[in-house]
């Protein structure tokens, strides 16, 4: 399958040096190395930058095996374990470029709940695909709030991208349904299917979701080629719950993490892939058209230990 977005973006490290950097210079190291009070103070700091139980307990883990053996001696020590322990964790994403149909609309399913700046992160993506010379359509899936639908509108115009729309209330798989006719008969290349805003904990609506990717899954083989979920960066590990209830319904491929700013810690990215296998792949930085980036794992890691 051939992919999109070849080439990542201008490096930002600055970025996450800024959401999520440790700050290790002030996490004492034991002339003779780790000692427990370094350790907790560790642990408590890759928590509080949302690094999760399980990732973080890896990465304590592996430092203090390390330790065992000598191999950690000072700050300098501390951070090059750290590092690779988070490259071997991050490694995934390494190749988390977006997946690309070699014949045929290629169709992204969008989800996410209410709230987490998932119209403006498709906007976002289909700014950057038209960027890249790809031809794209926008569907609205979302046939319950009008508000929302127009929203969509205008920002798939601004975007530069075709839009579809069904009747208020509707089916939304049915528009899903139009949509990949459209995208066909049109020549699209790509297809960003918009789906209702939800609470992961309403049955109904997580139902429609499903038959969304039912009915895509049997319009057009192999689609959808990603689904993504859109998450606000800014809550932390309340996002693992989204992740875990929308991987019940559908097969997740990838996160677009939106709302990456001042307020952001970041270490989501990690806790993440650690726990469900699931990569960050796109992240907003901004509120403009432009400010959508590529995820990079090296980036990210250089970002983390900036400064310190």
């Amino acid at each position: 399958m051939a992919r999109l977005f070849r080439t990542r973006s201008e490096k930002k490290t600055s970025l996450w040096g800024r959401v999520v950097r440790l700050a290790l210079t002030d996490v004492r190291v034991a002339v003779g190395g780790m000692d427990t009070e370094t350790l907790e103070s560790l642990e408590e700091r890759l928590l509080a930058a949302d690094f999760g139980i399980q990732a973080t307990l890896r990465l304590v883990d592996r430092v203090e095996a390390l330790a065992r053996k000598g191999k950690v001696r000072g700050t300098e020590g501390l951070r090059a374990a750290l590092q690779e322990e988070l490259s071997a964790i991050l490694s995934p994403a390494s190749e988390a470029f977006l997946q690309a149909s070699d014949s045929g609309p290629t169709v992204y399913l969008i989800c996410g709940v209410n709230g987490v700046g998932k119209t403006t992160s498709i906007a976002k993506l289909a700014h950057r695909l038209v960027k890249e010379g790809q031809s794209v359509m926008v569907a609205a899936a979302d046939t319950y709030r009008a508000g929302a639908v127009e929203q969509l509108s205008i920002w798939a115009e601004r975007a530069g991208a075709s839009f579809v729309r069904g009747q208020k209330g509707g089916d939304p798989a049915a528009v899903a349904f139009d949509a990949i006719e459209a995208a066909w008969a049109r020549e699209i290349d790509v297809l960003l299917v918009d789906t209702a805003g939800r609470l992961h904990t309403h049955k109904n609506l997580m139902d429609e979701l499903e038959k969304v990717d039912r009915v895509v899954k049997k319009k057009l083989p192999g689609a959808p080629h990603e689904s993504l979920i859109v998450l606000d960066a800014t809550v932390g590990q309340n996002a693992r719950a989204q992740v875990e209830a929308f991987s019940k319904v559908i097969s997740l491929s990838g996160i677009i993490l939106a709302k990456l700013d001042s307020t952001a810690r970041g270490g989501i990215v990690v806790s993440l892939l650690e726990e469900f296998g699931l990569p960050v792949k796109l992240v907003g930085t901004g509120e403009g058209l432009e400010d959508l980036e590529l995820f990079d794992p090296d980036e990210f890691i250089q970002g983390v230990f900036q400064g310190s």
